[in-house]
């Protein structure tokens, strides 16, 4: 456990608990922005072989964040940076939101389209539960969706400017993550489970195979997801900053809700990350704050007891309607003074007072990661 005890609630305790007791696991790795989620906690990784448990991935499958580092400086941004969320609301859409049609890789700079025909083909194997929702699951391709996330522009304690966001698999992850968790509580070894949300699927049966199956998909979607929206957004800095000539560095990209195959200790493990990153060593990730806090980019250490893994993010310390009941958009205002973003009451409940001190959980967490840049934003659009 690399979180502090005494600061994790009951209920998320006793989700541990639970997780700890089902025949099939391995191992527990709890992160220091673990908090309560739906079945297994927010901040958990679960080793288990032979069976993986849908809870512990999360309903937003692949939801993660991508974060590239630009050529512009903060001094190449305007004073008012009004017109720039503007120019990103624009292009990314937010909420419920979608594309009028599908948007076209081929037509956007530098985007690679390689395996893209080959991943939709596959959307016809994907579960007969969701082969409706096609013509919508193109049209949210790129789009950013509600809640925590979110796209941003940054900059670093250089004073390079940087381009980052969050997001999943949109509402496409979501409805097939709640299909396969509905069929596997229905399964007869689940019947016993302390919780009924922790049902899990076990190896060589179809079931296993069909939630696999789709489970993967829709980790490829929230990644490519990312990608058309970074894309859509190098294409605002171009335009906003033609004559600065902007250059991209290559792309950060990591899930923090997934599944992976991998060994420990002479076994093969099916590893899920829920609300945690993999921080193998050298790797790459991206672990974000609040809207008002800033975010690290970080380098894994390839730490064995956590399962190469570190947090997701800062983690909540109180629910959404916790947060709408104890503060106001004024506080809002308050707390997010010097970034452009919604104010509004609609967002309140994202208010960085609802989350853990980012730097509090990057100190825990020491011996998994080292920061490479620390990032404050100055845009933040908000789903």
């Amino acid at each position: 456990m690399w979180a502090d005890p005494a600061s994790i609630e009951e209920g998320a305790l006793q989700q541990l608990r639970n997780v700890a007791t089902l025949p099939w696991i391995k191992g527990l790795a709890v992160m220091p922005d673990v908090h309560y989620g739906k079945g297994a906690t927010v901040g958990s990784v679960i080793a288990m072989q032979g069976a993986v448990c849908p809870a512990a991935v999360g309903v937003d499958i692949g939801c993660g964040m991508s974060a590239v580092k630009t050529s512009l400086t903060a001094n190449d941004l305007p004073g008012d940076l009004s017109r720039l969320r503007s120019k990103v609301e624009q292009v990314i859409p937010v909420g419920r939101g979608m594309h009028d049609s599908a948007v076209d890789p081929g037509r956007l700079h530098g985007f690679g389209t390689a395996g893209w025909e080959d991943f939709w083909g596959r959307f016809d194997g994907v579960a007969e539960a969701v082969k409706f929702r096609a013509e919508r699951a193109t049209k949210q391709m790129g789009t950013l969706g509600g809640g925590n996330h979110f796209v941003e522009i940054c900059t670093d304690t250089t004073g390079s400017v940087w381009l980052m966001l969050h997001s999943g698999s949109r509402n496409i992850g979501k409805e097939l993550a709640e299909h396969h968790i509905g069929i596997a509580q229905k399964l007869p070894h689940n019947q016993g489970l302390v919780d009924r949300d922790l049902a899990v699927f076990v190896a060589d049966t179809p079931q296993m195979a069909a939630y696999r199956n789709d489970l993967f998909w829709a980790q490829e979607y929230a990644k490519y997801n990312r990608s058309i929206m970074m894309a859509l957004l190098k294409d605002v800095i171009r335009k906003e900053f033609k004559k600065a000539k902007p250059a991209f560095e290559p792309e950060i990209s990591a899930h923090h809700n997934y599944v992976a195959e991998e060994r420990y200790d002479g076994m093969d493990l099916l590893v899920t990350r829920k609300g945690a990153i993999r921080a193998g060593s050298g790797e790459y990730g991206i672990i974000p704050g609040s809207m008002g806090t800033g975010s690290y980019i970080v380098k894994g250490l390839g730490n064995a007891k956590s399962y190469n893994s570190a947090s997701h993010g800062a983690g909540r310390r109180m629910s959404r309607n916790a947060a709408k009941r104890r503060f106001s958009t004024k506080d809002l205002e308050e707390q997010t003074r010097g970034v452009e973003c919604r104010k509004d009451s609609g967002v309140v409940d994202e208010i960085p007072g609802a989350y853990k001190p980012i730097e509090q959980v990057i100190d825990q967490q020491r011996d998994l990661v080292e920061v490479v840049a620390k990032l404050k934003q100055v845009v933040c659009v908000k789903g």
